[in-house]
């Protein structure tokens, strides 16, 4: 769908009007606003261990100056203390993340495994689903986010290469907490 902004007037010669591109996304965004419940399993290459443990994640719509883009605001934190974090260092027990939807992008502040900003790459398997592709580094990162059941779940499994070498398989299932 493509819609032009009625508020502004447009006349030959000027630049067009922006363009919403992204309202399916927009839409799908919104869909996952709230506080989940994540029931994570991380199977990593490196100490070919399976870890098991329950993290939080609030998703937040943030006001923009920009009316065509949809700017987000990821925190996550651990339900308790897990020795996960002290085992694997590279992941951040808590944090946050600030994010904006531009066209089929999602432009990030920072990654889970990285404080560097960046961009994935979004496509579109259905109305429910979305796959997030990313690069960073010498990272190669995956994500396939699904709602289900009226969007009171997800389930998101990720795949993250570094150097080539799939070192980290994650599957979540998320239960949403509050709306």
């Amino acid at each position: 769908m493509v819609a032009i902004n009625p508020k502004k007037n447009f006349h030959f010669g000027e630049n067009p009007p922006e363009i919403n591109l992204n309202s399916n996304l927009k839409r799908w965004f919104s869909r996952n606003i709230g506080l989940w419940k994540s029931n994570r399993t991380y199977f990593l290459d490196e100490a070919q261990k399976t870890y098991n443990l329950i993290m939080n994640i609030n998703i937040q719509a943030l006001e923009s100056k920009s009316e065509w883009e949809s700017h987000y605001k990821f925190t996550w934190y651990p339900e308790k203390k897990y020795n996960f974090f002290e085992e694997n260092p590279q992941y951040k027990e808590r944090g946050e993340m600030l994010a904006f939807l531009k066209g089929h992008q999602l432009m990030r502040g920072n990654f889970y495994l990285s404080d560097d900003e960046g961009i994935s790459n979004i496509k579109q398997v259905d109305e429910h689903e979305m796959i997030f592709e990313s690069s960073y580094k010498d990272w190669y990162i995956l994500e396939h986010t699904r709602l289900v059941d009226s969007d009171s779940y997800r389930f998101r499994v990720i795949y993250s290469w570094k150097k080539n070498k799939l070192k980290i398989v994650e599957n979540h299932h998320e239960i949403k907490i509050i709306k």
